[in-house]
């Protein structure tokens, strides 16, 4: 029988997966480290010694219009972290999920009221970031909320070993080791990019195993693309400026086509005389279904649900031993998974900024 503890350590692993971020930096300024001490800085091989190391330096530096010098020996500092393979390795086969304990690590009593305080402390930064993007400050507090209890675990390792780890000493075992180590491949030369670009010095950035930065976690890729200086100080910092990090946060969401006023999800029921469940779950977490269509296929949605303007998915999530839990997820929740692909990790963002909008309404008396 897999233990309590294995079955937890394998959510957790799945929930702390990458996200996909990056932002235009229209302005070029330093961004400051954290100042928590690396994890294992000077365990493993020094990649200086790799030729192929030292070759794939040569690339991205032409590929990315720096000097070759400084990719090399910065590369060359970067350091393989066996716990970094260890953790991206994904769980055993036939590891079974469970909604109910993953939801209780995020919506708990601790990131609650963490979230209260941050909601409070920032009440006019998430209304003009919920009106200029439509994105709900709910979403945008529990997204915070759940990558890091509101800058409480920003990661200890080192951004540039987790990277270059995980560019050239990605896990055998992995079933997608070749896509998943050029992925990490085009963050590191990212990464480079804009520490070069803003002057950050690249050995200062400490991050999650998989090289995700800030309060919101984002990958180098996504702080070019998405984070934006939502505090006009004229540079993006996602480790110190809580305005900026809302900011970029709803600003990730709308460039993912967040849709104003859509609700995420719908509560069903199933017809089990109609029900084509294996149809209903091929496109996985894709919203593919009209309302019409859904019910013809055996989803019994309320009356909300029926009006949906738009494309359903049926959202199946395990409870271990105990039957799953469905819902009928729109096109917003799946701009959540767009975040990190995952139905059970955007469930617990919307659930955990539901709590934490709860609790500031009930202690304010300010509508939700």
């Amino acid at each position: 029988m897999v233990s309590l503890k294995k079955i937890l350590t394998a959510l957790i692993l799945i929930a702390a997966c990458a996200h996909s971020m990056g932002a235009n930096g229209k302005k070029h300024h330093k961004t400051k480290a954290t100042s928590k001490p690396a994890v294992a800085a000077t365990e493993g091989t020094p990649y200086g010694q790799r030729e192929d190391v030292m070759r794939a330096a040569d690339d991205i530096a032409q590929r990315r219009n720096l000097d070759p010098a400084w990719v090399r020996a910065t590369l060359s500092k970067a350091r393989m972290v066996p716990a970094i393979v260890r953790a991206i390795t994904p769980p055993a086969v036939g590891t079974p999920k469970n909604w109910a304990l993953y939801r209780s690590r995020f919506v708990e009593p601790i990131r609650i009221k963490a979230g209260v305080k941050f909601w409070l402390a920032n009440q006019e930064t998430l209304a003009r970031a919920e009106a200029q993007t439509g994105v709900p400050a709910s979403i945008i507090v529990g997204i915070i909320g759940v990558e890091t209890i509101y800058g409480q675990q920003l990661g200890n390792y080192r951004v540039i070993d987790a990277l270059t780890t995980l560019s050239f000493d990605f896990p055998d075992a992995h079933p997608r080791k070749a896509a998943r180590a050029a992925y990490f491949l085009t963050e590191l030369e990212a990464y480079l990019s804009l520490t070069q670009r803003t002057g950050t010095d690249p050995m200062a950035l400490r991050g999650s195993y998989a090289g995700a930065m800030g309060w919101p976690q984002f990958m180098p890729s996504s702080w070019a693309k998405y984070g934006i200086d939502f505090d006009a100080d004229s540079r993006v910092d996602l480790f110190h400026s809580q305005a900026d990090v809302i900011g970029s946060v709803a600003n990730y969401f709308q460039a993912f086509k967040w849709q104003r006023g859509m609700p995420t999800h719908y509560p069903v029921q199933f017809d089990m005389a109609r029900l084509d469940q294996a149809a209903l779950m091929a496109p996985d977490i894709v919203p593919t279904f009209s309302p019409p269509t859904m019910q013809d296929k055996g989803v019994v949605l309320d009356a909300a649900g029926q009006a949906h303007p738009g494309l359903l998915a049926l959202i199946e999530l395990q409870n271990g031993a105990e039957p799953p839990t469905y819902v009928a997820g729109t096109e917003n929740f799946y701009v959540i998974t767009r975040y990190n692909w995952s139905s059970y990790y955007a469930m617990a963002v919307i659930d955990l900024g539901q709590a934490v909008a709860q609790a500031v309404q009930a202690q304010t008396g300010m509508p939700k």
